[in-house]
Parts: structure tokens; C-alpha cells; sequence
């Protein structure tokens, strides 16, 4: 898109739209999104020393790989919850199991960088669009089918990332964290969906940035749940958790957030749905505006 003042959509008030109504009338669609990641260690990564080496930061994110995701594949698997990972391309060669038991699980793949290291918005153009290219076609030989959504690495995008995204078949993009429902962006007259992600039901700026102990996000996770369980019985919402293995696959975590999801999981009225359920129920609706 061309550079301009505002996003690539209309304004909407969520109180004006079409009433949403998800499969078998439930109030909310949950969607987690573990961020299955790989760092380089002979590269700075970013937000921490900006070093090289950095044992200490890559250690800690590589014992998400090693030893967290696992911890949250039970987890999950326990709730019912087929997640839809953003993952980065390089982990299909650093980390193939992992890719294995996530497609055992029937768990969504969505483009998220070739790697963690390195962002959209560093890149020029033509790099931007061979990353966008290469992420989603290496996704696709390892898992057997080509991603339809997008989240960027550190949710960085470009003037021109929404265009390359619409021309290698993207559906949807996970990068606009200002809503709780689906909506529409006109991309130079294609469509793309944009799906409600998150920064606040999110471990990272939580738990690392803001301090928060695992109780404090399990209870953040509860009372996001109430109010927009609230909310669904009118119009439907979307509830985006988003999940780090090195982060809350930790011990000391990992109890906090199963408990959070139990909670979550056991109303009434619940859709456990990935982002491509949602987005495709979503289009199909006569609630696309």
C-alpha cells in the first residue's frame, strides 16, 4: 500500500457492525497462538544486549524448543485446543520434531519470518518479499500445506508488506492488534482479513516487559475471558492468548496458565477454533463489512 495516514480499512465501531454469530452460537472464539521460534546465535537478537555471541538470550529462548513447547503441547492437547502456531520458517530445519508433533496435533502453521532475528521493516523490498516468499513455500514442504496467515516477527511489517502478503495467497494477517473481531482490508482492491492477535494475552510484554507473575497473567487471561464472554452474547468476539515456549512453558508457569485455559474452557459457549476456522467462518458470515 502507499504510504497514508491511516490503515488500509474503514473505521467501524464494534457496536454499528452486523451481529457476528460463530458455529452452534458460542460467545467466543478462542485462539492460541504459541510463537514457535529460532534465534541465531551468531546474530543480535533483538531486544536484549544486541551482542554476539549472547549465550545467555539464546540459551534461555532455545530452552523454549527443547524443553517449553512440550510442556505446552500437553497443556493444550488436555483443553481441547488446536493452536495455530506463527512460526518461523528455520525452524522446520533446526527443530523438524517439533513440526511433527505439531502436525500430529492438527495444529495450525501461519508465516512468521524465516527467523526471529531478523525483521520485515530492516529488509528492503525485494529481500522483504523472498522472505514472505521463501517462509511460506519452506513452511508448506515441511508441513504438507502452504500457511494462509501471517503474523511478522516482533509484528513489524513495511508500506509494502500487506501487498506481498495478498500475492502469495495470504488470507488473513495477525500484525493489527486493534480489534476483537475480524475485518476487512482493501488491499489495492484484494481482500484481506485481518484476525484480532494480541499484545496484552501475550507472555512476552506481560510477563518479560511488564513484570507480571504467572498468576497475574492467569488472572489477566480469566478477566479478558469475562468481559468478552459478556460482550458475545450480543456479537461475537475473538480471544487471542499468545504464547511463548520460553516463557510459559516454564515450570513455574506452567500450572498458572493450565489453570487460566481450564477456566476459559469449560463455559459454555466456547469455540475452540484455529485462525483459518475463523477466518473462513468469518468470510462466509454475512458479517464481513
Amino acid at each position: 500500500m502507499q504510504p497514508q495516514r491511516t490503515g488500509p480499512f474503514k473505521y467501524s465501531p464494534i457496536w454499528q457492525r452486523p451481529k457476528l454469530i460463530w458455529p452452534d452460537n458460542a460467545r467466543v472464539a478462542l485462539w492460541v497462538i504459541p510463537n514457535i521460534e529460532v534465534f541465531a546465535l551468531d546474530e543480535s537478537i533483538p531486544s536484549v544486549s544486541g551482542k554476539i555471541p549472547d549465550v545467555v538470550a539464546y540459551s534461555v529462548r532455545d530452552y523454549g524448543a527443547r524443553v517449553g513447547v512440550w510442556r505446552l503441547m500437553e497443556v493444550l492437547s488436555k483443553c481441547g485446543i488446536r493452536a495455530t502456531v506463527a512460526l518461523n520458517s528455520e525452524v522446520c530445519d533446526a527443530y523438524p520434531q517439533i513440526i511433527q508433533e505439531a502436525t500430529n496435533l492438527e495444529w495450525e502453521f501461519m508465516g512468521h519470518n524465516e527467523s526471529n532475528t531478523r525483521r520485515l521493516n530492516t529488509a528492503p523490498p525485494e529481500e522483504e518479499a523472498r522472505v514472505i516468499r521463501n517462509t511460506l513455500t519452506r513452511v508448506e514442504r515441511a508441513t504438507g500445506k502452504r500457511p494462509v496467515g501471517w503474523l511478522g516477527s516482533g509484528l513489524q511489517e513495511t508500506w509494502n508488506t500487506l501487498d506481498y502478503l495478498v500475492e502469495e495467497g495470504c488470507r488473513y494477517v495477525a500484525d493489527w492488534v486493534n480489534d476483537d473481531q475480524p475485518y476487512l482490508m482493501n488491499i489495492n482492491g484484494k481482500k484481506l482479513v485481518s484476525i484480532p492477535y494480541t499484545q496484552e494475552l501475550n507472555d512476552l510484554p506481560a510477563i518479560l516487559r511488564q513484570n507480571r507473575t504467572a498468576e497475574e497473567f492467569a488472572a489477566m487471561i480469566r478477566r479478558q475471558f469475562d468481559v468478552l464472554y459478556r460482550e458475545g452474547a450480543s456479537s461475537g468476539r475473538v480471544m487471542a492468548i499468545a504464547l511463548h515456549p520460553y516463557i510459559s512453558g516454564v515450570p513455574h508457569r506452567i500450572d498458572a496458565l493450565s489453570s487460566a485455559l481450564d477456566y476459559v474452557c469449560t463455559h459454555r459457549g466456547v469455540w475452540l477454533a484455529t485462525g483459518e476456522e475463523i477466518v473462513n467462518h468469518y468470510l462466509a458470515s454475512e458479517s464481513a463489512f
